[in-house]
């Protein structure tokens, strides 16, 4: 293996032609560069360089080397740039997933304070319900994941380190001309619901409450779901973000005391987390807890 401080030797050499320019340019004493070019010779088995008269030349094998080194110098200069500017925060990416109520609120308020802070690090966002997001985050597509479990409800994402991010209280939403403050109100009626966590979580709320629901729409998008309430084809249960982002007027809305998700952002790997990751769970703990 080629020492590389040798090889900065070897090329400052090439470059100002003599053992004593190269050590004024490095600042080394001039015993020190001829150590490093004699083991430099060593290491490679080759002469690389010979005296002339009081000074020395670099010999073919010498000068070969020495053009590699200008290149592989040049490129570590380049990676320690580089990585400067990542743990800067002046460039690199940084990915996001994000549920889609999550996008709807307080997820664009981070995204912008990040972008502002750090313009130069390229922020992308990708919306995926938690399943999925988990998927993205371990095979290491996004670097951060926004998500939620709700209590008793198995979530999936063990091994992962969590940030908490806020308490998302869960709401029953019937047609507005529709009374009935408890999902054992509304025992007798069609059921809306969406992602296998929301309905797994549904599933148990009702259990709870004495009756299993007659599920007769699925689906995530929760403007959708609203709508379909609105016109009395169901009744469901959503969580405040979702009502925050768009709030149908033709439904009712009541908190459920004792319901709610935990929502928190995921990151996977071992601690400390790259700066721009760290940077991002920063401004999504800020913009979070703005969320009433």
């Amino acid at each position: 293996m080629l020492d590389v401080n040798r090889l900065r030797v070897l090329a400052a050499v090439a470059r100002h032609g003599s053992v004593t320019a190269a050590a004024r340019a490095l600042r080394y004493a001039q015993p020190s560069i001829s150590h490093h070019l004699a083991r430099l010779e060593a290491e490679t088995g080759s002469r690389l360089v010979q005296r002339v008269g009081r000074g020395i030349r670099l010999t073919e094998a010498g000068r070969v080397l020495a053009g590699r080194a200008e290149e592989i110098l040049a490129r570590l200069d380049a990676a320690e740039a580089e990585l400067d500017a990542l743990t800067g925060l002046t460039a690199g990416r940084v990915r996001l997933a994000a549920f889609p109520s999550a996008l709807g609120t307080f997820v664009p308020v981070a995204a912008a304070g990040f972008a502002a802070e750090h313009p130069g690090v390229e922020l992308r966002l990708i919306e995926a319900e938690p399943p999925d997001a988990v998927a993205l985050l371990r095979s290491g597509e996004v670097d951060v994941a926004v998500l939620f479990d709700h209590p008793g409800v198995p979530g999936g994402d063990d091994g992962l380190r969590r940030v908490p991010l806020l308490t998302d209280r869960l709401h029953l939403v019937t047609p507005s001309d529709v009374d009935g403050d408890s999902p054992a109100d509304h025992a007798g009626r069609r059921w809306i619901t969406g992602c296998e966590r929301c309905r797994a979580h549904l599933v148990r709320c009702c259990a709870e409450a004495g009756f299993t629901p007659d599920i007769a729409f699925t689906t995530d998008d929760y403007v959708a779901v609203q709508a379909l309430v609105a016109v009395g084809l169901g009744v469901t249960v959503l969580p405040g973000l979702a009502l925050a982002a768009s709030r149908h007027p033709g439904v009712r809305s009541v908190a459920l005391p004792a319901e709610h998700r935990a929502v928190f952002a995921a990151v996977h790997g071992a601690a400390p987390d790259p700066a721009a990751t760290a940077a991002l769970l920063e401004r999504l703990a800020d913009a979070a807890a703005g969320v009433s």
